[in-house]
């Protein structure tokens, strides 16, 4: 008897994927995009006293409501002079926007940052009690319930007429808005979490409560709330703009994106240069944090990735 001939499969040379997270993340453009363009404006804030021409506080009237591209030399006691040349004009104030715009960025990445880690801090211990241990999940999820109510910017703006106005003030003023969020997140996740078979093992096995959140409840919750972090850190730029806009947020004397377009207003249509190149600096920073979020929830979500 002769074998029947056994088909074989042709041989394929393919990549493997990549299995480690670090891997993935570098995998996909948009998270790069985003990652570089954040590392960017970081870099720009911690050097701005090297990168800015001049001092963003300085006020000189005879230079106010320069174009961009403008050339002023300064003449010193020993008979010297220097050449400043206002990249980006300056303000109704004679006030460098370059430099202004340079020390903006470490404003908003400083909310940004504060924001996301404390909304996020909070919201998940109050998402894994509410989650977890019933008696208390009523109470809290009204209270959220409640602030959930009121839109997010007069929640905002009514925290910070409570405080003085500064960076403090107008960290917990965003931070309020975002702590709902983030604990219906995290409840959500734990509701499911806590009716697998493994919790339910190690509940049985008497497995202490902060071991039980530790090992088993708190790791599936760490993807999620990082991509909801991107979101809040982009939220918070944009309502700390706006709070600055209105009068009501980081004090004039402090140079901000918000602060330098609020200046601006009244005098747009004759100088646009005011408001259009802090707005360029926030819109971009804005997507790169978007963008970084999208990639992330792609990237860390299974359903996502083989799409």
């Amino acid at each position: 008897m002769s074998a029947e001939p056994t088909l074989l499969a042709p041989a394929v040379a393919t990549l493997p994927p990549p299995r480690t997270l670090p891997a993935r993340l570098l995998r996909n453009p948009v998270v790069a995009l985003g990652t570089g363009f954040l590392l960017l404006m970081a870099l720009i804030g911690a050097f701005a006293p090297f990168l800015g021409t001049l001092d963003p506080t300085a006020i000189n009237p005879a230079t106010r409501n320069r174009p961009p591209g403008f050339e002023r030399t300064l003449r010193a006691e020993d008979g010297s002079t220097t050449t400043f040349r206002h990249r980006m004009g300056t303000d109704s104030l004679g006030r460098d926007v370059y430099s202004r715009v340079l020390y903006g960025a470490r404003v908003s990445l400083v909310i940004a940052v504060a924001v996301a880690t404390i909304a996020l801090a909070v919201g998940l211990l109050l998402g894994l009690v509410a989650g977890y241990i019933r008696p208390l999940d009523g109470p809290i999820m009204r209270l959220m319930d409640g602030l959930m109510a009121i839109p997010g910017i007069l929640l905002a703006i009514a925290v910070v007429s409570l405080f003085r106005a500064g960076l403090p003030a107008v960290i917990a003023a965003i931070v309020v808005p975002e702590i709902p969020r983030v604990v219906r997140l995290v409840r959500s996740i734990v509701l499911s979490v806590r009716e697998e078979p493994y919790v339910e093992a190690a509940v049985m096995a008497g497995t202490r409560l902060p071991q039980l959140m530790a090992r088993h409840i708190l790791p599936n919750t760490i993807a999620p709330l990082i991509v909801q972090g991107t979101f809040i850190a982009a939220s918070a730029i944009l309502v700390e703009a706006v709070l600055s806009f209105l009068g009501i947020g980081i004090p004039p004397e402090i140079p901000s994106w918000g602060n330098i377009m609020a200046e601006g207003r009244n005098l747009f249509r004759v100088y646009p240069h005011n408001i259009l190149y802090p707005g360029i600096f926030l819109g971009l920073t804005v997507l790169a944090v978007n963008m970084l979020g999208d990639g992330l929830r792609d990237t860390l979500d299974p359903k996502m990735t083989g799409r």
